[in-house]
């Protein structure tokens, strides 16, 4: 399937002016940088792209240089084996983008799936700074769902045409719009809105977010959440349909010393709905961390 298409579609993408591509062997990585300081790298979700740090971006670059990368066969990355989605492997390709920027980030922010992403990242490469999750895609779905969801996702992804006929069914069900707002619960503006249109439309997206589903392995990180010493701040909307607040709490209870905020009245997107208060979270837990440190 093709690629979006980055002089087309890519003309409505925030931040346009911060992206650069950097190739790292057969994958075309698209990358936003912004700011300046001590190095923090951001993550998306599945199905989402760099365009989901549109508003919180800029607030983080105030103190940070920001580093978003779109992650594997989402949006505007291209050239990574459809096949080698699974948590792991999806780590070792970030650790592979930061060796060729020549980037060690001081903390890790990832958004739903992305938190899985970066807890991978700290269990399989020693990265030792905060992991900051917002909205964090962490528990396995409950007894046999655990198996079926991600076998369900793989019989999709193996059909060449589910992810047209996805693309295609999404103004069927009321539109990118009525979609997000069943899904998440939040309410955006209009340019993330035109972003996720442009995505849950293209095909060729719609099979990276399906590939990423199909390989996930939440069960496999559960087992190992134990063993996570960084400093853990999981942000949550209270109101997500997607992944419960319940869920949430769970997470942080499998991790030691994690700590949950609350975000009352917002969804799965709580990030884009108010970046203000999520970034003086990522702020306080940043400059408390930062404190301990120099103290030890």
């Amino acid at each position: 399937m093709s690629a979006l298409d980055w002089n087309r579609e890519g003309l409505i993408w925030p931040h346009r002016d911060t992206s650069a591509f950097v190739q790292v062997g057969r994958a075309r990585w698209h990358v936003q940088t912004m700011g300046s300081g001590p190095p923090l790298l951001l993550l998306h979700g599945t199905g989402a792209s760099v365009h989901s740090w549109r508003g919180l971006m800029p607030l983080l670059a105030k103190t940070h240089t920001v580093i978003a990368p779109d992650l594997p066969r989402h949006a505007f990355t291209t050239g990574h084996d459809a096949y080698a989605m699974s948590l792991p492997a999806m780590a070792r390709e970030i650790v592979a983008l930061l060796t060729a920027l020549d980037v060690q980030p001081t903390a890790i922010i990832g958004h739903s799936a992305g938190a899985a992403i970066a807890l991978q990242v700290a269990l399989d490469h020693g990265f030792t700074g905060p992991v900051i999750g917002l909205n964090s895609a962490l528990r396995p779905f409950p007894g046999p769902f655990a198996q079926i969801f991600p076998a369900v996702a793989k019989a999709l992804f193996v059909n060449p045409f589910v992810p047209r006929i996805f693309a295609s069914s999404i103004d069927l069900v009321g539109g990118a719009r009525k979609f997000l707002w069943r899904s998440t619960h939040s309410q955006i503006d209009a340019d993330g809105l035109a972003c996720y249109r442009t995505l849950l439309k293209h095909p060729g997206h719609a099979g990276g977010a399906l590939a990423m589903m199909a390989n996930w392995d939440l069960p496999g990180l559960r087992l190992r959440m134990g063993e996570v010493r960084n400093p853990v701040l999981l942000v949550h909307g209270a109101n997500d349909p997607a992944i419960p607040l319940d869920w949430a709490r769970d997470a942080a209870g499998w991790l030691a010393g994690a700590r949950l905020d609350v975000l009352a009245g917002l969804g799965h997107l709580a990030h884009e709905e108010a970046p203000e208060q999520a970034a003086a979270l990522i702020a306080a837990f940043l400059a408390e961390h930062a404190q301990e440190t120099r103290h030890e």
